[in-house]
């Protein structure tokens, strides 16, 4: 759980949550401390003080600390001041169990042994570690790397896997202005992208883990877990359906209801189920529909001779939810719907 995480000055600030409700939880807790990999200058001493006092902290309060994880996401080039950094940090908290995350490009890297040395376990990120334009996650590519880090690595390690969607903003330079993740952030771009991890996808990647047994991986973590606020997140039935290898079929339907505007109506889609489904990418509308447009994620296209709602971006459809995308203007409302994965 997220404890603290640095600012643009390389200071740390704690993270509101309830710690009174996790010490009286009596489950192990393992405090999260991230380090902005954006900076350049930080001193080692101080951020080892600060992050033995936030462990100190939990500890009054009775916070049954299992360990303390260290997220820090940055360049190649840096990975020795880090090896530095978590050397200093083995040595303040002797008696603390020291694990840290680990991005794929640093296996091409002669100093990364030095740094796993100064860890007991490492959990390796595959997902959100490419250019946001090529997804938030790959199937393929991240059963590459670990298959790859099981090799290169010499003790445990875990893989964290995402449950989870971002929206990612781009300024007028291409560059990231804003990742919105649990909690809306109201900022100006000239392009954005919901980009979603998929159940299915993930699923298929354990399944494949479960049948490989490498060397050295003692499991997976989850990022990041259901609440009820955040709503890029999957739903806790469809994280339980995941990590049980017993994903269901997710069915979307769609239908046509009337709407305070006469000779229209709102084009719905449902999903019955307890699992999220995967929004479809086209829905065909019937033929006796003269004219529509989409709206939530969706836009108008023709296709032949008819009208179809398009999805813009990837997306899910929450358990026992709907979703509005679109209107339409048609002769009969009780037909069927043709939606296409």
């Amino acid at each position: 759980m997220l404890a603290a995480e640095t600012d643009g000055l390389g200071h740390l600030r704690p993270v509101q949550a309830n710690w009174e409700l996790l010490a009286v939880s009596d489950r192990p807790v393992t405090p999260v401390i991230r380090i902005d990999g954006q900076l350049q200058d930080w001193s080692i001493d101080r951020l080892v003080a600060d992050i033995g006092s936030v462990v100190s902290e939990l500890r009054a309060t009775h916070v049954p600390v299992a360990g303390l994880e260290i997220d820090h996401d940055c360049a190649t080039a840096r990975l020795p001041k880090y090896a530095a950094f978590m050397k200093a940090l083995r040595r303040a908290l002797p008696d603390v169990h020291l694990s840290m995350t680990a991005l794929p490009a640093w296996m091409e890297s002669s100093q990364l042994d030095a740094l796993l040395a100064q860890a007991d376990e490492v959990v390796l990120q595959v997902h959100a570690v490419r250019d946001p334009r090529s997804g938030l996650f790959d199937t393929g590519i991240a059963r590459d790397w670990i298959e790859r880090f099981s090799v290169r690595i010499h003790g445990p390690f875990r893989v964290a896997l995402p449950a989870y969607g971002v929206r990612v903003t781009w300024g007028e330079r291409g560059e990231i202005a804003v990742v919105e993740s649990e909690m809306p952030r109201f900022s100006a771009g000239t392009d954005a992208a919901e980009l979603m991890a998929s159940p299915s996808e993930v699923a298929a990647l354990l399944s494949m883990l479960r049948k490989e047994h490498l060397a050295h991986l003692a499991g997976v973590v989850w990022f990041r877990l259901p609440t009820d606020e955040d709503s890029r997140a999957w739903n806790l039935a469809t994280l339980r359906a995941v990590m049980q290898g017993m994903l269901p079929e997710a069915v979307v339907s769609v239908e046509l209801r009337e709407s305070s505007t006469p000779g229209m109506s709102d084009v719905l889609l449902g999903n019955p189920g307890p699992t999220d489904a995967e929004l479809p990418q086209r829905i065909a509308l019937p033929v006796n529909c003269g004219e529509a447009d989409g709206i939530n994620g969706y836009s108008l296209e023709r296709v032949g001779l008819g009208l179809a709602l398009t999805r813009l971006q990837s997306g899910i459809l929450h358990g026992h939810h709907q979703r509005l995308i679109g209107w339409a203007r048609c002769t009969q409302t009780k037909v069927a719907f043709d939606a296409h994965p």
